[in-house]
C-alpha cells in the first residue's frame, strides 16, 4: 500500500509543486469524507483512491486527473455534492468526479433498461472529457487487483463486466498495458482452473523457449548494431488471455501455439524501422501473409508498429514488432501517453483524436437509436474492431471492421452515398454488394439518384454506422407509408359505413383519440398502416364512439384496391407466392403490416373470416412490378434439355431466378424453376410455350396445385 509521500515524491518528477500541493489538498478532502469507512479488505477506504492515483502516476496523468483520483467515490459514497468538490478545487476536476461518479455502476452484463443507461452515461462523460474514462480505467484495474476479498458471485460478475467492457475500452483507446492486466486478471477469476494450467504449461514452457529467444535477440541485437541502427531489442511474453483466446478462435491446444513470445525492437526513426524489418527479413526467413505495416497506416487506436513473422533458430516461429520509442510509449499508454497529452501538435493519428472520433461516433449512434439495447449491441460490436484498410477511387485510405462489405464503405463515405448506392466495382470490376472487403483493395460506389437503401441491406451490413443508417431511413420510410396506407385502410373502412374522415369534427376526433389512448391521428393512421389495428374495427370504433351508428347504412366490406407498389408496407406471402389476377384476401400482422395470401393458402384457412386479422383486397392497375412464381416441370431427359427450356422461358420475356434439378427416375427429370412475371395471364402464355416441348410429362404452378388440395380439404 503506497503512502501520500511516496505517491507526492513519485508526482514531484513531472508536476510542479503547486501541482502536487492540489493533489494532497484532494487527499485530505477525501481522508475526512470517507472517515470512518473501509474495504472489504479491512483496510482503511482512502488506501483505495491513492492506489488509484498511484496508476495514473505511471501514465504522468495531470493534476486534475489526480485529484479527481483521490476525489471519484466522494459523491456516491459519501453524499457531499458536486457543487462543493467545484468550490474546493475547479470545474474540471467536479466534471471528471461526476463523471466517473456516473459510471460506478456500469454494467451491460444483462440487458436490462437501466444498464443501457449507465452505457449511454459513459459515453456522454467520455465526450466531454475522454479523461473520465482514463480514471475510471485505473479505478476499475485496482478494483480487479484487489478483487479477491468479496465473494464469489461478485467477482465473477465484475470480471465479466471487465472482460466485456472495460478492457475492450482500454484496447479501443491505446491503453494497451491497462487492457492485457484487465483481461488476465478478469481471466483468472472466471476460469480458476483454466487459467492454472495454462499458467503452468506456460512455465513449464519457459525454460527452453526462452534459451532459443535469447539467442535470436543476441543475433538480432548483433546484426543491428553491424548495419549502425541503434536500437533496444526485447522479448516479450504474450499474456495469457491473448494466448487462451488464439487457443479457442483456432481450436488448437497449448502446444499447437507456437507463437507464445514476441520480439519488440525499438529504434530512433520510422526510417530505420523499414531498414530494420530488411535486416530481419535477410537473417531469418519470413512467415507469408505475416507481415503488417502499421505505421503507414495506423490501428483505430493509433496503434502504429510493423510486424513480421519469421523461423528463427530450429525452426522457432516468433513474432517481431519494430517500433520508435513514441510509437512504444503510444501502444502501451494510448491516449495517457505524457507526451501527447502536453503536445500542442497532435498528428491525425493520435490516440486522443482517434478516441474522441470514436466517442463522437457513439454519440451519433446513440441519437439514432430508438432502443438502448440496440445501441449496446452495436456499441459492443465496434468496441473491439479487427481493421481492414481500403482504398477509395482516389487513393484516401478508409479504416473499416473485419467483415465490413461495400454497403459499409458507402455509408463510411458518406451516409447519402449510402441510402443512393446502387452497385460497386472493387479493383474496377463490378462486385455484390454483400461481398467481405479486404485491405488494399480500392472501392468505387456508384450511385442512383434516387434512395435505393434496401432492408435486405441488413443481411450483410456489419458496421454500426451502416446498420444504423440504414435502419433509421427505413424506419422513416415506413413511418411514412404506414401513415398513407393506413389512411388509405380507414377511408375504405368509413366508405362502408357512408362516412368521410374529413366529415368528423375536429373535436369529436380529439376526443375519440383520447378515448383509446392515441396522441395524435397520424399515429393512428401509423398503427393502422402497420398492422397494429384494424381500419374496419377502428372505423366501427369510431361511429360508435360518435354515437352516430344508427344514422349509418352499414354495407358490404369494399375490397381493397393494391397494385404492388405500396412498399415497405404491404407485403406478399412468401409461403404462396400471390401474382396479380389471383384470388386474393390480406392478412394483418403487427410485425409485417398487410400481407397478401391467396385466398386459400392453408396458412390463413383458419383465421380468414375474422375480420380482425383478415381484409378483403382485390388487384388494381399494375405498377410495373415484377412477382415471383414457383413451376414445376416433369419431363424426359434427352440432349438440351434444360438448355430448351431455358430458351422457351427467356422468349417469353422472363427471367429465371432459380432452379433446382432433381432425377425422379431413370430417365425422367424434375425441375423446380421461380420465375419473374408480372401476372397471372403473363404466366400462363408462359405455361402455354413449355407445354409445346415434346419431352414435356407436365407443367404446373406450384401453388395453384397447393390452392386446389386446400379448397378440397375445406
Amino acid at each position: 500500500m503506497e503512502s501520500i509521500g511516496a505517491l507526492s515524491k513519485k508526482l514531484s518528477d513531472y508536476l510542479d509543486p503547486q501541482k502536487v500541493k492540489q493533489v494532497n489538498r484532494a487527499y485530505n478532502f477525501a481522508c475526512e469524507a470517507h472517515s470512518g469507512q473501509y474495504r472489504s479488505s479491512g483496510d482503511p477506504y482512502v488506501t483505495h483512491p491513492i492506489a488509484v492515483a498511484s496508476i495514473l502516476s505511471t501514465f504522468r496523468m495531470d493534476e486534475d486527473s489526480l485529484s479527481a483520483a483521490m476525489l471519484h467515490d466522494v459523491i456516491e459514497d459519501t453524499g457531499i455534492p458536486k457543487s462543493v468538490i467545484e468550490k474546493n478545487f475547479n470545474k474540471e476536476v467536479a466534471e471528471l468526479v461526476d463523471g466517473v461518479s456516473k459510471l460506478d455502476k456500469l454494467s451491460i452484463t444483462s440487458r436490462t433498461e437501466a444498464q443501457a443507461e449507465n452505457l449511454q452515461k459513459m459515453v456522454l462523460a467520455m465526450s466531454k472529457d475522454i479523461r473520465v474514462i482514463v480514471v475510471k480505467l485505473a479505478d476499475r484495474l485496482h478494483n480487479m487487483r484487489t478483487l479477491m476479498y468479496l465473494d464469489r458471485d461478485k467477482q465473477v460478475k465484475i470480471a465479466k463486466e471487465t472482460l466485456e467492457i472495460y478492457a475492450p475500452i482500454a484496447h479501443r483507446i491505446g491503453m494497451n498495458n491497462v487492457y492485457r492486466e484487465l483481461e488476465d486478471l478478469a481471466f483468472k477469476v472466471i476460469y480458476p482452473k483454466r487459467y492454472e494450467r495454462l499458467t503452468a504449461a506456460v512455465k513449464k514452457n519457459r525454460g527452453g523457449q526462452k534459451r532459443t529467444l535469447n539467442k535470436i535477440q543476441k543475433e538480432l541485437n548483433k546484426k543491428l548494431l553491424d548495419q549502425g541502427i541503434p536500437a533496444i531489442v526485447e522479448g516479450r511474453e504474450k499474456h495469457i488471455y491473448s494466448i487462451y483466446r488464439k487457443m479457442k478462435q483456432r481450436h488448437r491446444s497449448f502446444e499447437e501455439i507456437m507463437d507464445v513470445y514476441a520480439i519488440k525492437i525499438i529504434v530512433d526513426t520510422p526510417e530505420n524501422c523499414y531498414r530494420t524489418i530488411g535486416h530481419i527479413h535477410s537473417l531469418y526467413k519470413p512467415v507469408e501473409g505475416r507481415f503488417k505495416d502499421y505505421i503507414a497506416i495506423p490501428k483505430s487506436n493509433g496503434y502504429q508498429s510493423l510486424h513480421t513473422g519469421v523461423v528463427g533458430l530450429k525452426g522457432f516461429p516468433v513474432e517481431v514488432q519494430i517500433k520508435t520509442q513514441e510509437m512504444n510509449d503510444m501502444a502501451e499508454n494510448g491516449i495517457a501517453s505524457h507526451w501527447l497529452y502536453k503536445s500542442g501538435n497532435q498528428s491525425d493519428t493520435s490516440p486522443q483524436i482517434k478516441a474522441r472520433r470514436w466517442v463522437a461516433s457513439l454519440l451519433e449512434m446513440r441519437e439514432n437509436y430508438e432502443s438502448t439495447e440496440e445501441f449496446i449491441e452495436s456499441v459492443k460490436t465496434d468496441i473491439f474492431p479487427d481493421e481492414i484498410y481500403v482504398f477509395t477511387p482516389r487513393g484516401e485510405i478508409i479504416e473499416m471492421s473485419g467483415g465490413a462489405t461495400p454497403i459499409d464503405f458507402a455509408y463510411a463515405v458518406h451516409t447519402d452515398i449510402g441510402h443512393h448506392c446502387r452497385a460497386c466495382r472493387i479493383n474496377k470490376r463490378l462486385a455484390p454488394l454483400s461481398v467481405p472487403l479486404e485491405s488494399g483493395q480500392t472501392i468505387e460506389i456508384l450511385t442512383e439518384k434516387v434512395p435505393q437503401t434496401s432492408p435486405a441491406w441488413l443481411n450483410f451490413a456489419v458496421t454500426p454506422r451502416a446498420r444504423n443508417s440504414i435502419r433509421h431511413y427505413l424506419s422513416n420510410l415506413k413511418t411514412s407509408e404506414a401513415r398513407k396506407f393506413g389512411k388509405k385502410l380507414l377511408d375504405q373502412s368509413l366508405a362502408n359505413m357512408n362516412i368521410k374522415l374529413r366529415e368528423i369534427e375536429k373535436n369529436d376526433l380529439k376526443k375519440f383519440l383520447s378515448n383509446i389512448g392515441v396522441r395524435s391521428l397520424n399515429r393512428l393512421l401509423e398503427e393502422i398502416g402497420l398492422g397494429q389495428r384494424v381500419g374496419n374495427i377502428v372505423a366501427q370504433q369510431m361511429i360508435g364512439f360518435l354515437k352516430k351508428s344508427d344514422k349509418i347504412q352499414k354495407n358490404d366490406l369494399v375490397p381493397l384496391e393494391i397494385t404492388g407498389s405500396e412498399g415497405l408496407i404491404v407485403n406478399y406471402a412468401p409461403c404462396c407466392k400471390p401474382i396479380p389476377g389471383d384470388a386474393v384476401v390480406g392478412h394483418f400482422t403487427a410485425e409485417r403490416g398487410l400481407v397478401v395470401h391467396q385466398e386459400r393458402c392453408k396458412n390463413i384457412l383458419s383465421v380468414r373470416e375474422d375480420p380482425q386479422q383478415c381484409f378483403p383486397v382485390n388487384w388494381g392497375k399494375s405498377s410495373g412490378r415484377i412477382f415471383t412464381a414457383e413451376i414445376k416441370v416433369i419431363a424426359r431427359d434427352e440432349p438440351g434439355l434444360l438448355a430448351n427450356l431455358a430458351s422457351m422461358i427467356t422468349d417469353q420475356d422472363t427471367n429465371i431466378s432459380s432452379i433446382r434439378t432433381i432425377d425422379i427416375n431413370t430417365g425422367m427429370h424434375e425441375f423446380v424453376l421461380a420465375l419473374e412475371v408480372s401476372d397471372r395471364l403473363h404466366l400462363s402464355k408462359i405455361l402455354r410455350k413449355i407445354r409445346t416441348l415434346k419431352s414435356l410429362s407436365s407443367v404446373t404452378r406450384i401453388h395453384d396445385h397447393e390452392m386446389r388440395e386446400a379448397k378440397a380439404l375445406h
